[in-house]
């Protein structure tokens, strides 16, 4: 898929590279990844798009034919729905939202709580964690916090609902909007139930990104403050 972004690829083309029937590849590939082969191909997209915008000159209609787009107003809808900005306001400001607001829903629930753990000799940096109806980070989480070392989390307030809780952590060195080619760990629990008052503790356990794990989509937050970025060049210097 990611040698191949600006082609038509369809579930048979899929499947006969990996070898299997159509309905078996679309079952395993599903139950691997948690989310359908054409949904993971959509979202690979999307990621290489927020990476052109960032990193070259490109217009956004050249963007949109690279990674698969016949249409740029559909890319674009796509984009804005997935990422929580327009193209264009993506790359305008860097990457990043001023503030990640969690989506407006009515009857709350309860709250998840827990503890966040990286492996041991990881050095995760951010951990940003949230709560989503799939298992893609994209749009706006019905909740979401962000950690700067692993421990323990809160979230009040959350809807009543089926969510995943989705994870990842960027490394105190690198952009939080580029992070293709750093070691970027991730989680995932869920589904979890919310009902009413109902309190969830979780133990939730970051590892190695993999090929197989859907890519962030959503916008973050720029949550370093200036002091932690200067402790960050002084490391490094």
């Amino acid at each position: 898929m990611k040698s191949r972004l600006s082609e038509p690829l369809s579930i048979d083309d899929m499947a006969r590279f990996a070898m299997y029937s159509k309905f078996h590849f679309s079952r395993e590939f599903q139950r691997i990844t948690g989310i359908s082969p054409r949904r993971f191909l959509s979202a690979l997209r999307i990621q290489e798009a927020k990476r052109l915008l960032l990193t070259t000159g490109m217009t956004v209609t050249e963007i949109s034919s690279t990674v698969g787009y016949s249409s740029v107003g559909t890319f674009s809808s796509r984009f804005a729905s997935s990422v929580g900005l327009p193209p264009s306001m993506y790359r305008k400001l860097g990457g990043f939202v001023r503030k990640v607001n969690a989506e407006e829903k009515s009857g709350v629930g309860g709250s998840v709580c827990g503890s966040a753990s990286a492996p041991v000799g990881a050095d995760p940096g951010l951990i940003y964690l949230g709560l989503f109806p799939t298992r893609v980070p994209e749009g706006k989480p019905v909740s979401c916090t962000v950690l700067h070392r692993p421990g323990r989390f809160e979230m009040r307030d959350v809807p009543m609902g089926s969510w995943y809780l989705l994870g990842h952590s960027v490394p105190a060195a690198a952009h939080e909007a580029l992070t293709d080619d750093q070691a970027v760990h991730v989680g995932s629990v869920g589904p979890l139930e919310i009902r009413h008052r109902a309190v969830r503790d979780i133990d939730f356990r970051l590892r190695e990104v993999s090929v197989l794990d859907p890519p962030v989509l959503m916008a973050l937050q720029q949550v370093r403050t200036a002091t932690f970025t200067a402790q960050l060049v002084k490391a490094a210097g």
